[in-house]
């Protein structure tokens, strides 16, 4: 059996590795806290000698997702890095890949806003990322890891599904979970499709030179007459649908019994598993539900929990109350929905949710 490749490593260092590990042809970002180690490592590792993949600071968020643009329509994996402000100013370029239906990963290591904020983590992207960001009817493909190993796993992971739906996909960590330190197993990255599908896929859309084709692929999202615009979103929208059946991802913690549910991802979802224990021991039956599909978002398990009797859940999250709308609309009013956050880049802890679950929810 062969050596496992262990090294403990930053949640941000380790999104650089993968990207080489899976690879990644073309990386464009821009530096900003907190998850500027990722363009720093990359710069260390310096692919470009050893895969040919090219790596390059970019003069302003805006330029980058530009160039994530012009490389994924080649048909390359291409991915950036930023941070809440910086993701901002992507957002019109989001959505004009989307529109053109072009594969990419976007990673954003949230931190406090609005506005500039604090450094500090946060989660209050949630609807930014999920409800589109951008403008026009879109979606994202969102994973949320907790830890720095599907920091790691998560990379692979995106482009996998980026391909297979020729989609953008954004990798939703925060602050905390980028410069934490854990231990990680580096693994071979094992693509869902082969070099060859997707060599076969990229000629029906990737402008890569006209070649043996008998057309030219053209990459726009601009559509001035409004039924061909139409058909455009009408195929989103099936797409989409399609991506809900097949990608929602979800974990659930101690919930076979639970009475009461907490329902939380990322950074949050490791801090909510201790109160898990800590309800337990108290003999209160609570269970842990986290989303790792943010979009699509995980709601048919809470409406089946909602059905069978579970009596009420709680939203937390470092915000001051996104992903709860989430949860409402999944369980239709059959049970109890609370919320509970902290903003400002302020991490709460699981004594502080186990006394707002009792003060809110087990009166």
């Amino acid at each position: 059996m062969a050596e496992k490749d262990v090294r403990l490593m930053k949640g941000n260092e380790v999104i650089a590795y993968a990207a080489v590990h899976c690879g990644c042809d073309g990386y464009f970002g821009y530096p900003i806290t907190p998850q500027s180690e990722v363009m720093e490592t990359l710069m260390e590792l310096r692919p470009w000698e050893s895969t040919g993949m090219v790596v390059l600071q970019a003069e302003s968020e805006i330029a980058s997702i530009n160039m994530v643009y012009g490389g994924a329509a080649t048909g390359k994996k291409i991915m950036t890095s930023s941070s809440s402000p910086g993701v901002s100013l992507m957002s019109e370029g989001l959505s004009y890949i989307a529109a053109c239906e072009l594969p990419c990963l976007v990673v954003n290591c949230q931190r406090g806003g609005p506005g500039l904020g604090t450094i500090q983590p946060s989660q209050g992207d949630y609807l930014q990322a999920c409800k589109g960001g951008g403008h026009g009817d879109y979606h994202l493909i969102v994973l949320a890891p907790s830890s720095v190993q599907e920091m790691y796993d998560f990379v692979g992971l995106s482009f996998d599904l980026a391909f297979k739906h020729r989609n953008p996909v954004m990798l939703l960590a925060d602050g905390a979970i980028g410069q934490m330190m854990e231990k990680v197993v580096f693994s071979e990255q094992q693509p869902r499709l082969t070099d060859e599908q997707v060599a076969e896929q990229q000629k029906a859309w990737a402008a890569t030179g006209k070649g043996q084709r008998a057309n030219s692929n053209v990459v726009t999202s601009l559509y001035l007459n409004p039924e061909q615009l139409e058909m455009l979103n009408n195929r989103l929208q099936e797409k989409y649908s399609r991506i809900k059946a097949e990608e929602t991802r979800y974990e659930e913690f101690m919930c076979d019994d639970a009475e009461y549910v907490l329902v939380a991802f990322g950074s949050s979802a490791r801090i909510c598993s201790a109160v898990v224990e800590q309800a337990r021991e108290e003999g209160i039956k609570l269970g842990l539900l986290r989303p790792i599909t943010l979009w699509p978002f995980p709601a048919k398990p809470l409406q089946d929990m909602a059905e069978r009797g579970v009596k009420g859940f709680m939203s937390v999250e470092m915000n001051a109350g996104q992903m709860v709308e989430d949860v409402r609309m999944a369980v239709e009013g059959k049970a109890a929905v609370e919320h509970y956050g902290r903003t400002g880049g302020v991490i709460f802890t699981p004594d502080e949710v186990l006394e707002a679950l009792k003060n809110n929810l087990i009166k």
